[in-house]
């Protein structure tokens, strides 16, 4: 009896040290809906590179849906060993809710403030652009049906909606009034907010819903290669925001899991040359100036504005814009009373 009990122990002390050499090689990382194809590339990627370096087999699974529910989703006890957002507030609401997952002063843990590479705002329409869709003013004309991401869940949409309102800001002179009502006028021509970005591109071209999507330019490059140059074309408006993607290590869960330092490579990474051009590759724009003098030509060329720079800070723009009751709140609610 006593030796069955021994050989039990043994049994259960070596399925523990099993599961924790295993978690140790494993990382979770949780990120926002578009970034799916990328990081199964990079994933990859980074797995066959570290193999090399290291000798090691690692896993990395991944998380994907709006920047803004993961965000929610980790601090509710979603176990990231890393964060890939889209936008630095998600990355802060972590910081600041969830009880030391994220430290309050991450992004100089990182080069580019933490984010290894950007995008920016544009307009994806039907082949031939039939409604004649230029700037972001055109949106607001009767019978342009406009696709774009619920802004209180997707960091696309946020992002799309402060390009809109910077664009107006320098268009009217700051004219608070005429701003909200340009942008009343294309949110009244929106016909459904999807919860995220992938959604608002799956309503778009899949169940052909609107004449303009409006996402990320990676995205819509993305799905013009996929889907075919004879369907949707790109439209770059006069100017966007420069859009930042975040990454931050989670460090209670890598503490917990061992994985600090596989966290730690893997987010590196990112900033390496290989990886730079694979971020290319699915269209975004690489923060490595040789890779992005290179590239040059596969983007486009727009004013580019910093949210910072456009709305005091990032922390600023969700308090007036996005927080319960907001300006967007307020013009989504007043949008049909135009």
């Amino acid at each position: 009896m006593i030796t069955r009990i021994v050989t039990s122990l043994w049994a259960a002390a070596a399925l523990a040290s099993g599961a924790w050499a295993a978690e140790k090689n494993t990382l979770l990382n949780v990120s926002y809906d578009v970034a799916r194809e990328f990081y199964e590339e990079y994933n990859a990627l980074f797995i066959e590179q570290y193999k090399q370096k290291t000798g090691q087999a690692v896993k990395v699974n991944q998380s994907h849906a709006g920047s803004t529910k993961q965000a929610r989703a980790v601090v509710d006890g979603l176990e990231a060993d890393v964060v890939t957002m889209n936008q630095t507030t998600d990355v802060d609401f972590i910081a600041e809710r969830g009880r030391n997952l994220v430290v309050k002063d991450w992004r100089p843990k990182f080069p580019h403030n933490a984010s290894p590479y950007t995008s920016t705002m544009a307009i994806m329409v039907r082949k031939g652009n039939p409604k004649g869709i230029k700037d972001w003013d055109d949106l607001a004309k009767p019978g342009v049906g406009v696709v774009i991401p619920n802004p209180k869940t997707a960091g696309n949409g946020r992002y799309s909606y402060l390009a809109m309102w910077a664009f107006a800001k320098e268009k009217y002179g700051g004219d608070d009034a005429k701003i909200k009502e340009l942008l009343a006028g294309i949110f009244k021509n929106v016909p459904v907010l999807d919860t995220g970005g992938r959604g608002a591109t799956t309503t778009f071209v899949q169940r052909g819903i609107g004449d303009a999507l409006l996402t990320f330019e990676a995205e819509i490059l993305t799905t013009i290669r996929e889907a075919g140059a004879d369907k949707f074309e790109i439209v770059y408006p006069s100017q966007s925001v420069e859009a930042e993607m975040p990454v931050a290590i989670v460090e209670r869960i890598v503490d917990r899991h061992g994985t600090r330092q596989l966290a730690t490579d893997y987010l590196n990474f990112l900033y390496a040359e290989p990886a730079q051009e694979l971020i290319v590759k699915h269209f975004y724009r690489p923060r490595l100036e040789s890779v992005a003098s290179k590239h040059a030509d596969k983007f486009g060329k727009l004013k580019l504005v910093k949210v910072d720079d456009a709305f005091g800070s990032w922390a600023q723009a969700q308090k007036t814009h996005f927080s319960e009751g907001g300006t967007f709140d307020q013009i989504y609610a007043g949008r049909n009373k135009r």
